[in-house]
């Protein structure tokens, strides 16, 4: 396959086959870097040599009434975890306050659970508002679960930009991830954060016996919904959860897998995101040929790589560090 006709292809407005699809997952090691390459002219197209810093902070952890198999703050899950209620308004603020001195454009405001009592929408709406007042130019993501249709206009109003609540994986795959909800709650709550005016923010996990064409139905779900945002995360195989022990990945196949993302969303920011140091490795710093967000520092109960040696990968590269995250991406879209 010649991947730069593809990728060109893609630019005119083309979508992959299935064929075309399968052999970029299934493409042989030394076409790699073709690969890549080719990946990376349709990132540069849309958004240059820059880089989106995102920043999360665990409002809520464990406690989750849910059976999700791959996390460790579900209740299945027999990791040993910090668990805690959800913050106060000060911890938030200062969570903000910490990533706008490192330059992070985005703050993802994170809890578990099924999905959010008043009370915590509360606590958030009234966080966004001090974090909007100080840095109104700071992106605000919310990922609290399932919501509410006026759980969504209040976070709205209050100054969230965008929303994220991943598929994980793909419809036919779901029921052997999850059962304690449905594949369609999850899409129905990016229905419902777009509804309220909200830019919605919906990725997966790679990682979890899935099969390669659950990987491409994942990438197509990902167009129809039509996200802004795209974390791509890689299964770090917690133990304790029922999914430890499973090690399918290579650092080969992650990057293959964020070049098809890249191909089938071309506009979008992919986001290499959870495990990516665990499964990538060394070749990290390619991860960012076709993605063009990372997170800085730790994830909800893993730790992440040190944000000095992800800004120096930055600095290697030649990237820029993109201060305008948000419109960026609007505007490409």
């Amino acid at each position: 396959m010649n991947y730069e006709v593809l990728a060109q292809k893609v630019l005119d407005g083309y979508q992959l086959t299935d064929t075309e699809a399968f052999a970029i997952l299934k493409s042989p090691d030394e076409d790699l870097l073709p690969l890549l390459h080719s990946a990376y002219k349709i990132r540069n197209h849309y958004y240059g040599n820059k880089v989106k810093l995102n920043m999360i902070i665990n409002t809520k952890s464990g406690l989750c009434p849910e059976n999700c198999g791959y996390c460790s703050q579900s209740i299945i899950s027999k990791a040993p975890i910090e668990k805690y209620a959800m913050m106060k308004q000060d911890e938030i603020v200062a969570g903000a306050e910490r990533a706008a001195s490192l330059n992070v454009g985005t703050y993802c405001i994170v809890a578990s659970g099924r999905g959010p009592v008043n009370r915590e929408i509360d606590i958030v709406v009234d966080s966004v508002k001090a974090i909007k007042e100080k840095h109104n130019d700071m992106t605000i993501c919310a990922c609290l679960g399932i919501l509410k249709p006026e759980q969504a206009q209040k976070l709205k109003e209050a100054g969230v930009d965008r929303y994220n609540h991943n598929i994980n994986t793909s419809a036919n795959h779901h029921e052997n991830i999850t059962t304690s909800h449905t594949y369609d709650d999850r899409v129905r709550t990016v229905e419902l954060a777009k509804e309220a005016g909200i830019s919605p923010c919906s990725g997966v996990i790679v990682g979890m016996r899935e099969t390669q064409q659950d990987v491409i139905a994942m990438a197509r779900s990902l167009h129809a919904l039509d996200a802004d945002s795209i974390p791509v995360n890689f299964l770090n195989a917690v133990d304790g959860t029922p999914l430890e022990g499973t090690h399918d990945l290579n650092p080969r196949y992650c990057l293959k897998v964020l070049c098809l993302f890249r191909f089938i969303n071309p506009t979008k920011e992919i986001r290499v995101s959870g495990g990516r140091e665990v499964n990538l490795g060394t070749l990290q710093p390619l991860s960012l040929y076709p993605a063009n967000s990372i997170f800085l520092g730790d994830y909800l109960t893993t730790e992440g790589q040190a944000g000095e040696k992800d800004r120096q990968m930055l600095e290697d590269l030649g990237f820029e560090v993109d201060l305008e995250p948000l419109q960026r991406e609007l505007k490409v879209n």
